[in-house]
């Protein structure tokens, strides 16, 4: 991960800071929805979802990071400061919510992996459940909309037609988006025990073979759940 310098205050200055979570860039950014800057005047590098930081490195004036920063709930954040001393109330931020890990610390990788995952689900979810279908690029059924051959002239997306697809019967939402989004209210099918359903069987694009079908279901259950895997 490439570390970018500005002028900034560090809190630890003199301490030798290294960075061993280096997986850490690469494992946020290909999370849905996520974007990085650097916010230059405190010199951190963040990473937002739906335009709201989740999760941010903080540098010092040599470029090197003193804190990674993230959001918990209050309980889970006060607990894990009692379990590592290398996790602290949140540098220049609201301390009931967001805490600091030191870059060069003991917590356990796949520890970081999971507050990190917690961070980015309590940000996303505090955007109503159709916003967070638009930040996550897909319907409730796990099709990626922009990616299919008849978005933008035969069909303009799920969301955006709240699930009145072309092959939906006229006038009304597909069966899908019917039962997950104004039945169940749910954001997406990855929330029900049932994966696919019955509903999902029956709901097939007529332009679509049999086999097509069947590899439509898997790849969207494999978008839906891939997104569950990371933090959703």
């Amino acid at each position: 991960m490439r570390l970018l310098m500005r002028e900034g205050k560090c809190p630890e200055a003199g301490r030798e800071n290294i960075m061993r979570y280096e997986w850490m860039d690469t494992y946020l950014l290909q999370k849905r929805g996520v974007t990085k800057d650097l916010q230059e005047t405190w010199n951190w590098i963040r990473y937002h979802v739906g335009g709201k930081m989740f999760a941010a490195i903080c540098l010092g004036a040599d470029g090197k990071p003193y804190y990674i920063n993230l959001k918990l709930e209050p309980a889970e954040g006060e607990f894990f400061r009692t379990q590592y001393e290398d996790i602290i109330p949140g540098y220049y931020s609201d301390k009931l919510h967001w805490n600091s890990i030191k870059p060069d610390g003991e917590v356990p990788d796949e520890l970081l992996k999971g507050m990190l995952d917690k961070s980015y689900r309590l940000v996303l979810s505090g955007f109503s459940k159709k916003k967070q279908r638009e930040i996550l690029g897909l319907s409730c059924c796990g099709t990626e909309c922009a990616a299919c051959g008849y978005y933008g002239t035969m069909c303009q997306g799920c969301n955006e037609l709240q699930g009145r697809v072309f092959h939906a019967p006229e006038g009304k939402p597909c069966p899908i988006y019917a039962c997950a989004v104004r039945k169940k209210r749910m954001v997406n099918c990855a929330e029900c025990d049932i994966l696919p359903c019955s509903i999902w069987q029956e709901t097939k694009d007529p332009q679509l073979s049999e086999n097509a079908f069947q590899k439509s279901i898997e790849n969207r259950i494999n978008n839906l759940r891939s997104d569950k895997k990371h933090g959703i």
